[in-house]
């Protein structure tokens, strides 16, 4: 009988614990919910810091009062989440200056000048999606692919009349293909390499749910640009002449993303690549662009001097720049905010990784994952439970990385106990934690690319259809049974 109660209680109290870690959660959503619904477009100013703020305060309260952890261990957990998103941070800076300096020496106005006379309106959703994911292919990063040609690619469709929601969900879905099978892709070595599996058979058995999912999202955009795109070209004859008159448009500033391309194929760490191409596109304003140097100070073309030359540099880099055209559309456009454009991003990320911090150092996380690991019963409940903790790492710890790497540690003595081949689990924590977190507003990636885009995540959530097909994907193929192999299984 003793046993029986103490069994009793034990179970009364695990369950407790469970609930109990869900209350942050619910907490930030409602704060969120709150937050969206008064401030709208404006809540990354600031509310959406303090809605986090006020969740990993909830979730500290519950921690040190109920599950008795010493500050600490919040404390440290703090540090150690902030320091990992310590590169990303200063990444975030660097795209912010490219923003600047590609749209100021006029690399981005040359793409978007170009890509209007070359593209047709109706297929541009379409084009759109496959530049994004060939150039995230070649480079391995998300992040650069959308920062720089994404922002063009932006451009190129506004001119068209096409929503900004549709083409950055184009954008996304394309450059996250990339992202995911690209044997440069951080994602993926990371992925790959936490289970143990080879990079190229990691790729292999990714393509099994990831090829579908992009043509799937090729088709969608295809049939939504013929049915929904208009073909006239008045508007956009107006924005190319506009431009035209505005900067100096000249194949010659191809040189800067050719230089670029140069060093990621010499595989050069990120941020150097960043930082040089930044750096060469600040050259080339005061020489192929005199004219924004003389509207930016307010002079003739003809009384520039040398310092006025190195203060515009710099101010391409780091601050927010108005060219004003009689187009109001393309004054809007190439508009820049430079790296002080991304402090609210990088303010949102700083609070984020604190609610990251103070869940894991809580055991809120591994809470919830026990529960998802009792519900395991066959093999598409085990795909669906790393799927959806995939998911669920990102919307608590904020960072793609993070997820992949807990996520597969979480699942990864269960694969190796049921026999069931690391791949498979790889693969899984690719198309969940990969590819959803450009959905989540306050996670490294949604924030940062809806910062780069000027386009808010929720708005184009619903159009990154190959970030929505991949994790459901997963799950098909695990409840068909198509290849999922036990251990000693040739493939």
């Amino acid at each position: 009988m003793f046993k029986k109660n103490s069994s009793t209680i034990k179970t009364h109290n695990l369950k407790s614990k469970v609930i109990t870690s869900f209350v942050p959660i619910i907490v930030l959503i409602l704060c969120l919910i709150f937050v969206v619904k008064v401030f709208d477009t404006s809540a990354m100013e600031g509310a959406s810091q303090i809605a986090l703020l006020l969740a990993s305060a909830v979730c500290v309260f519950i921690g040190m009062v109920f599950f008795k952890i010493p500050w600490d261990e919040f404390e440290k957990s703090i540090k150690e989440n902030i320091g990992n998103v310590g590169s990303a941070i200063v990444m975030l800076l660097l795209i912010g200056a490219i923003g600047g300096t590609w749209m100021l020496s006029g690399v981005v106005p040359t793409m978007i000048y170009h890509g209007m006379q070359i593209v047709n309106p109706k297929i541009f959703l379409f084009v759109c999606c496959l530049i994004s994911a060939v150039v995230s292919v070649v480079t391995g990063s998300s992040w650069t692919t959308i920062a720089t040609i994404g922002v063009a690619l932006i451009g190129i469709g506004q001119s068209y009349g096409i929503s900004t929601s549709w083409i950055a969900g184009a954008v996304i879905s394309g450059a996250y293909f990339g992202d995911k099978i690209s044997p440069l892709s951080d994602t993926t070595v990371i992925a790959s390499s936490t289970v143990g599996v080879p990079l190229f058979t990691h790729i292999r058995y990714m393509m099994i749910t990831t090829v579908p999912s992009m043509i799937i999202s090729l088709i969608v955009f295809l049939i939504v640009g013929f049915s929904s795109v208009s073909d006239s070209c008045q508007e956009t004859n107006s924005l190319a002449n506009d431009l035209r008159a505005t900067f100096n448009i000249s194949a010659w500033l191809m040189i800067i993303p050719f230089f670029t391309l140069v060093m990621i194929i010499l595989k050069l760490p990120s941020l150097i690549v960043l930082f040089l191409s930044a750096l060469v596109a600040a050259i080339f304003i005061p020489i192929a662009q005199p004219q924004i140097v003389a509207h930016l100070i307010n002079i003739d073309s003809d009384e520039i001097t040398f310092l006025d030359m190195i203060k515009t540099m710099l101010i391409s880099c780091y601050g927010s720049t108005s060219v004003v055209t009689s187009n109001t559309m393309l004054t809007d456009l190439i508009a820049t905010r430079g790296m002080s454009g991304m402090m609210n991003t990088i303010w949102l990320i700083i609070c984020a990784m604190c609610f990251g911090g103070v869940m894991m150092a809580s055991g809120m996380i591994a809470n919830i994952t026990n529960l998802i690991m009792r519900l395991i019963k066959r093999t598409i409940t085990l795909v669906a439970s790393t799927v959806f903790t995939g998911v669920f790492n990102n919307i608590c710890i904020s960072d793609q990385y993070l997820s992949i790497i807990l996520t597969c540690n979480i699942f990864k003595d269960y694969y190796d106990r049921n026999g069931y081949e690391a791949r498979l689990l790889s693969r899984s924590a690719e198309d969940s934690a990969t590819v959803t977190s450009p959905l989540i507003p306050w996670n490294t990636c949604g924030m940062t690319h809806s910062t780069v885009l000027n386009v808010a995540t929720l708005s184009y959530l619903p159009y990154c259809l190959f970030n929505i097909l991949s994790p459901l994907m997963s799950i098909i193929v695990a409840a068909v049974g198509y290849r999922i192999l036990k251990k000693n299984v040739e493939s």
